[in-house]
């Protein structure tokens, strides 16, 4: 699965100014509902329970808050750009600016890994995070997104 057939360019928000994370979880799950026709708590949920595994903050700056989501029917991503950085528990102390959501649906593990690992990779990348931290406007940010599409 490509990053760029569960991502389209209106899935990039940039500039967002939230204060922390939960309110920044909040956000995306109130986003991704309103996109997907879900309720919002349900994500929110799911969301949470990740997140108290451990953190999805993966260092440098960037987290990768993800979950599978009951009724979801296809992968949903939403990539964040943050105004300003904030604490999100990262494992390596560091402040977040770059969010990437990730929601699958239940029961597909084996996709869910792999789209995972991809964006992982992807956002691992000092050109895409340069240029997702930088740009002026979504489409660019959705380009170096889609660009590790092999």
């Amino acid at each position: 699965m490509e990053i760029s057939e569960v991502m389209k360019p209106d899935d990039v928000v940039i500039d967002v100014s939230l204060p922390s994370k939960p309110r920044l979880l909040e956000f995306v799950a109130q986003t991704a509902a309103d996109a997907l026709g879900l309720r919002e708590g349900d994500i929110l949920e799911a969301l949470q329970s990740r997140e108290h595994l451990g953190s999805t903050g993966i260092g440098a700056g960037i987290a990768i808050p993800h979950a599978p989501v009951e009724g979801l029917h296809a992968p949903f991503v939403l990539l964040v750009r943050l105004a300003k950085p904030i604490d999100f528990e990262a494992v390596d102390e560091e402040l977040v600016d770059v969010v990437c959501l990730i929601l699958t649906p239940s029961g597909e593990q084996n996709g869910y890994l792999k789209l995972l690992s991809k964006i992982a990779r992807r956002l691992r990348s000092p050109e895409a995070v340069e240029t997702i931290r930088h740009a002026a406007d979504r489409q660019a940010i959705y380009q170096a997104m889609i660009d590790c599409d092999l």
